[in-house]
């Protein structure tokens, strides 16, 4: 008897495992659906310029040029990490040493100036958006945004993302300088390869676009950090303990949107 009841537990729990599966695809398209309509409403112009460029400074200054604290620390140590294991796993006869100053510069400059950071700083300015929003959301001064005529929307979301958006360049030049700078650190801290020979390593081959390719693509990851952002906390209902699921929801949806948009932006520009 005993089991044959956890028999009819196993198919019972199976079965309402299955009816979920369907309804969690739809629900994901309507999330889609709605961030469409979300986006139509933000990119209008804006009712007030100089509201709108006000608000824009703010932003700028609030999630672009807090980040750059972060941005320099952590790329300085990871720039300097790459090209120790470098140095360390390319030690070869028949690798000139300047290889390790050519490898490291590609690594920084293609991934991870634009991509890897942008995975850190979706943690850093997407939790900052979605929680700001979803408080006043919860707070229903959103709600009175709507009441006076306001686009609320277009009035609370799109000066962030242009300001994060316009200043993602700044952080990726931030982070590429710091990278290198922190693989001349350690080149001069232990000597191995010379200084001399890593800055010839960094100079070497160097192509210029690849630097445009990276600030390309930091702009869109800013463009769906901000946005994605934005859409769970404008859209964030309850309380706080509900902010903060939607805070925590857009920091995993944007980590995932941004590797797979890495993918294929990288197989269109370079493939």
């Amino acid at each position: 008897m005993i089991y044959a009841e956890e028999i009819k537990i196993s198919i019972f729990a199976a079965t309402k495992h299955e009816q979920k599966c369907p309804m969690r695809i739809i629900s994901s398209l309507e999330s889609v659906g709605e961030y469409a309509l979300l986006l139509k409403r933000v990119l209008t112009l804006p009712d007030r310029f100089s509201q709108f460029l006000k608000e824009f400074l703010k932003g700028v200054y609030a999630l672009g040029v807090n980040s750059i604290w972060i941005v320099v620390i952590i790329s300085f140590f990871i720039g300097a990490v790459i090209v120790l294991q470098i140095a360390v796993n390319i030690d070869s006869p028949m690798l000139p040493r300047f290889t390790v100053g050519m490898v490291s510069r590609e690594i920084i400059l293609l991934e991870f100036s634009s991509t890897i950071m942008c995975l850190i700083l979706s943690g850093k300015v997407g939790s900052n958006i979605a929680s700001e929003l979803g408080s006043m959301r919860i707070t229903e001064q959103v709600d009175a945004l709507e009441i006076m005529g306001v686009n609320s929307a277009n009035y609370l979301i799109l000066p962030k993302i242009a300001a994060f958006v316009a200043f993602m360049p700044v952080l990726v030049i931030f982070s590429m300088f710091m990278g290198l700078f922190g693989g001349y650190f350690i080149c001069l801290v232990l000597g191995t390869p010379s200084v001399e020979t890593y800055v010839y390593g960094i100079q070497a081959f160097f192509t210029e676009s690849f630097v445009w390719y990276s600030i390309l693509k930091s702009m869109l990851f800013g463009f769906i950090i901000s946005s994605v952002a934005a859409f769970f906390g404008y859209t964030a209902s309850g309380g706080a303990l509900e902010v903060g699921e939607a805070s925590t929801r857009s920091v995993v949806i944007n980590s995932i949107l941004i590797l797979a948009t890495d993918l294929v932006f990288t197989q269109l520009a370079m493939g």
